[in-house]
């Protein structure tokens, strides 16, 4: 049977500590939220790796979608510098991790995908692990999540060339886009 508990540990210990992710916010949220929980059946036993995990092939002409690697996940959280009473919107979680993640550190967060099948995963995952503070919501991730903003933070989960305009419209005053 896996550890799960220690894999965590070593991710924590290896990946994030290791490079220069200093806010032990981070460190405690990523430690204490079950990774294998947000990934499909298959990969469960990868969830710890240091790299990016397949959460679907490319489809229909869309790329593939991806869980961002967790050093590069707590390098991008620590660059947001979220606060406790802040509202977030994590953009392209897939299952949601990155939104457990950023609701132990904020207020509320919106998890804004695309994809019905991901929305509906993070939302029973979320509900599972007791986060009462992020709620998944499907729509178009260039369109935003307008019915919640102001945002104090735009996380986007992976690279964009260019910020959508709508995103940046749905920002506060003296609120941050973090992403690639």
């Amino acid at each position: 049977m896996i550890d799960f508990a220690e894999l965590r540990r070593g991710m924590v210990d290896g990946q994030v500590r290791t490079n220069d992710v200093t806010d032990l916010r981070i460190v405690e949220a990523m430690m204490s939220i079950p990774r294998e929980r947000f990934v499909p059946a298959h990969l469960k036993s990868l969830a710890y790796i240091d790299d990016d995990l397949q959460l679907r092939g490319a489809k229909d002409g869309a790329p593939a979608r991806y869980m961002i690697e967790p050093m590069i996940l707590a390098k991008l959280v620590q660059l947001a510098d979220v606060q406790p009473d802040e509202l977030v919107l994590d953009v392209g979680p897939g299952t949601g991790y990155s939104s457990a993640v950023l609701a132990n550190l904020s207020g509320q967060v919106v998890a804004l995908d695309d994809e019905a099948d991901f929305v509906a995963a993070a939302n029973a995952t979320l509900t599972d692990l007791g986060l009462a503070n992020v709620a998944a919501v499907q729509g178009p991730m260039n369109a935003g999540w307008a019915a919640e903003a102001p945002y104090d933070l735009i996380f986007l989960n992976g690279a964009i060339e260019v910020v959508p305009p709508a995103l940046v419209a749905q920002l506060k005053a003296g609120g941050r886009i973090v992403g690639v």
